[in-house]
This record gives structure tokens, sequence and C-alpha cells, in this order.
């Protein structure tokens, strides 16, 4: 079962863990278990996605109970209406607060994307991190005798596909556990030493108004066990107050290599 963390009339939220599909893909069709269809059957009543989740990506998962709800909840998206909060473990030292304007270019899938134009303009992308805590630890991985980590708060102000991960890697100091686009020794070195080996990236909050109500909603997902441990690895379990603390059976009862 998913945990729900909101539910309503009109809407529905669960804390999508690390390595659930929000819907059956082509891209793994052997995969049985996916958010969607737990939800609709935890709940008796279908339901209406409105954005999505990378599969490795945890957090909160926003879905509507009518078409016509979820189609208002879609739009809200699509004009930057909600309030979007990421947390992410990424490599090195990054201090302060910024805004990062870089424009990316489209990723295409090789089967899915195969008729789309590969020479599309790069599209504009922005991102507002600010670094909650730094810390080195003692263990040498790859050319450095010591391992450099930041916790990162991350505002995606626009909605490309991998955004954040992407613009963390553009800003050399990619996401742990990113198996894509960040740094392949460093993602063993991590979960080697520290125990994380799922992508280190978390949908914590979504601030919305209602689009029934009109009433203004926090939706807040919890931290995974994973999650917690890294926490009290690099000294870190003050730095997210706000955010509760939750324990997530994975799909076969068991942890499972999510990046």
């Amino acid at each position: 079962m998913l945990e729900i963390i909101y539910q309503d009339r009109w809407l529905v939220a669960v804390n999508k863990p690390a390595g659930w599909l929000v819907h059956r893909s082509w891209l793994d069709r052997k995969e049985k278990v996916v958010v969607m269809q737990t939800v609709r059957d935890q709940i008796g009543q279908h339901v209406f996605t409105v954005h999505r989740l990378d599969r490795p990506t945890s957090g909160v998962l926003l879905m509507g109970l009518s078409s016509e709800v979820g189609r208002l909840l879609s739009q809200q998206f699509e004009q930057h209406q909600i309030q979007k909060t990421y947390h992410a473990v990424v490599r090195g030292w990054l201090s302060g607060a910024e805004t990062l304007d870089y424009p990316l270019t489209e990723e295409l899938d090789k089967i899915a994307d195969k008729y789309s134009n590969p020479d599309k303009a790069p599209q504009p992308a922005v991102t507002a991190y600010r670094s909650l805590a730094q810390v080195e630890m003692p263990v040498a991985i790859g050319r450095y005798e010591c391992a450099r980590y930041s916790l990162v708060e991350l505002d995606p102000k626009t909605g490309r596909k991998h955004q954040l991960r992407r613009h963390m890697v553009h800003l050399r100091h990619p996401i742990i556990g990113d198996s894509k686009h960040g740094d392949l020794r460093q993602n063993r070195g991590a979960a080697e030493h520290f125990g994380c080996n799922r992508l280190m990236l978390h949908a914590s909050q979504l601030a919305l108004t209602h689009p029934v109500t009109g009433e203004s909603l926090v939706i807040r997902a919890g931290l995974d066990r994973v999650w917690q441990n890294t926490l009290a690895h690099f000294g870190w379990q003050d730095c997210l107050p706000d955010i509760p603390r939750v324990e997530f059976v994975s799909l076969s009862g068991q942890d499972r290599d999510l990046f």
C-alpha cells in the first residue's frame, strides 16, 4: 500500500516511493506494480495524473479524482501556478542561494521520440536553489581523500525533462545516485559508505490553490529510510524540520538498487 498524504472529494496525493513507475510504460512492460493502479485499488475509484515524477524520484504525487479536476490541475502545472519544492544530496561543497537560468536541449527517447526533431532549439529552464548544509567525510572516493556533500533545496520554475538533475550537473554538483547524468564513481562510493543506494532527489512539497474550493493547500511528503539514514550519517537531522519521516515497503519487501 502507498501512503496517502492528502485526500478529499476531488484530489488525492501520495508519497511515491523511489523505484515506482507512475503508470505503465513501454519502457518497462514487465512492471506490474505502478502508482496509478495501486492508488485506484486502495481508494476504489479512478485517478487522473496531472504531473509526473521520474521512477527513481520519491515524494509528492498529486492526482485528480475526475477528468475535469485533473484538467484544472494540469492547467495549474502548465501555467506554473503550483510551487514545487525538492530536496537533494549533491556532490561537492555547494553554498549560497541563486537562480539558474540555463536552457536545456530536449532529451529524446530512442523509440518514443524517434519522429521528433533532433535539432530543436534549447528550451528555457529555470531553477532556484538554496544550500542548506555541507559536510566533509573522511572517506576516499575517486582521486579525493575526502568526500564532500551538500544538502540543497530546489525550486524548479519550469518543468523540463530531468531539469533538476541536469541543472545540478551544469553546476558541477550532480545529484548523488543519478546514473544517467551524474558521477558513477561517486554514486558507488556514496552507496557503499553511506547507504545512498537510490537517486537522492525527493519531491518534498507542493503548494497550490485548490482547483474547486479555492483554498490554499500545502502538501508534504515524508522522507524514507534511506534519506533518514543519510541525514543521520551527515549530521543533518535538524536541517529539514518540516518534512516528516516515514517508512516504506519496497516492491519486493526488500531494498532494491534504485539507481
